[in-house]
């Protein structure tokens, strides 16, 4: 199998750090966090990651590890590395969401910049803010006729192109998780992607949403930034 067809295992890793850690020495917290980001920029060399600051944005998760690679003992490895590290004593984990890539059936042969549906691997983009949730249907919504779902389905997507500078990026749950999908939305104008849910909630497909939260909102940052936003 070509490279390009390969799916890939999605993990969106929420962390806390217990507020002990801010009663360590200066000394401590600068030593813990640079073994820390040694660990991520080492894992980052065979697996897509990228780190997200929530200071400040939500009071139950302070940053976000947004990870894709091949197998899921990749990310078992990241994590017992991440958990051997100093700072990884005062690391807690309030939420943890795996998925998988794959192409939607619903969007076929579509393309349209700022929407995803046709790859299988992850395919960031440069947005400067990232907002996260999990996601589930009703079992209603599975057993309506193929044709009807697909209908409902293209005004939806058709609601989205009016929002070009939000990107989708869909995964899929079904038997590994909780959820049935994760959704990440990458844009640089949160006030284009509040606009965007609000008209989605107008549309139809809206009828068959069981849950759509909790919900993260996140900003693009370095690792090393991302450790800094923590104080200390």
């Amino acid at each position: 199998m070509a490279e390009s067809e390969r799916r890939q295992f999605v993990k969106f890793n929420f962390f806390k750090v217990a507020p002990e850690w801010r009663f360590l020495s200066e000394q401590e917290r600068t030593d813990g966090k640079r073994e820390l980001s040694a660990v991520v920029d080492e894992c980052s060399t065979h697996m897509f990651i990228r780190s997200f600051s929530m200071v400040g944005i939500r009071g139950d998760a302070d940053f976000l590890l947004w990870q894709a690679c091949d197998t899921l003992e990749e990310l078992q490895d990241m994590m017992t590395s991440v958990y051997k590290t100093q700072m990884g004593r005062y690391l807690q984990q309030p939420y943890s969401y795996l998925a998988m890539t794959r192409r939607s059936q619903y969007v076929g042969e579509h393309r349209h910049e700022g929407q995803e549906g046709t790859s299988v691997r992850i395919r960031p983009g440069e947005a400067k803010y990232f907002v996260v949730y999990p996601f589930l249907k009703t079992r209603e919504w599975y057993v309506l006729p193929s044709e009807e779902r697909q209908r409902m389905m293209m005004t939806h997507i058709n609601t989205g192109h009016k929002y070009p500078s939000v990107k989708i990026n869909t995964t899929y749950s079904f038997g590994l998780d909780d959820q049935e999908f994760v959704v990440a939305f990458e844009t640089d104008s949160p006030s284009d992607f509040v606009d965007l849910v609000m008209d989605l909630r107008a549309t139809e497909t809206s009828l068959y949403t069981l849950r759509d939260v909790p919900i993260f909102t996140a900003i693009r940052r370095s690792f090393d930034d991302t450790l800094d936003s923590l104080g200390g």
